[in-house]
């Protein structure tokens, strides 16, 4: 038994098309309709360069096979943050500033990393990621 990788990660909103609006617009993420039986209306899944669903946002009355109770726009718990792995530094700092959100820059020089860190719509702070850019 191995984990391979992360497969993606649900965002719970009653923010939908905002949401998915930002990662596509911000991020470049692709967005499509999430499969039956969801709908557009309750689910829209954002899709990275390698056509891999990596974000999932679903509304607050979207069904779900393992149902808790969330509340959207609250801080997310236990959940830190999601990170991920980017290329374009300087093209995510434009597109961030273009839209006036406030952001942290972080460097860890021993590995060559650049990061970037951003708040969702729904609080969700993000770790862009960029090694060696």
């Amino acid at each position: 038994m191995q984990v391979n990788w992360l497969d993606h990660v649900n965002i719970i909103t009653d923010r939908l098309d905002e949401t998915a609006e930002f990662y596509r617009t911000l991020l470049g993420l692709e967005r499509r309709d999430a499969p039956p039986p969801l709908t557009p209306q309750n689910a829209q899944w954002m899709y990275d360069t390698g056509g891999k669903a990596i974000m999932h946002i679903n509304s607050v009355d979207c069904p779900r096979m393992f149902d808790r109770a969330v509340q959207p726009g609250a801080l997310t718990g236990a959940v830190h943050h999601v990170a991920l792995n980017c290329t374009g530094y300087d093209e995510m700092i434009r597109r961030i500033e273009a839209r006036d959100l406030p952001y942290q820059v972080n460097l860890v020089e021993a590995i060559g990393l650049r990061q970037i860190f951003v708040a969702d719509p729904n609080n969700v702070l993000l770790e862009l990621n960029f090694f060696g850019d």
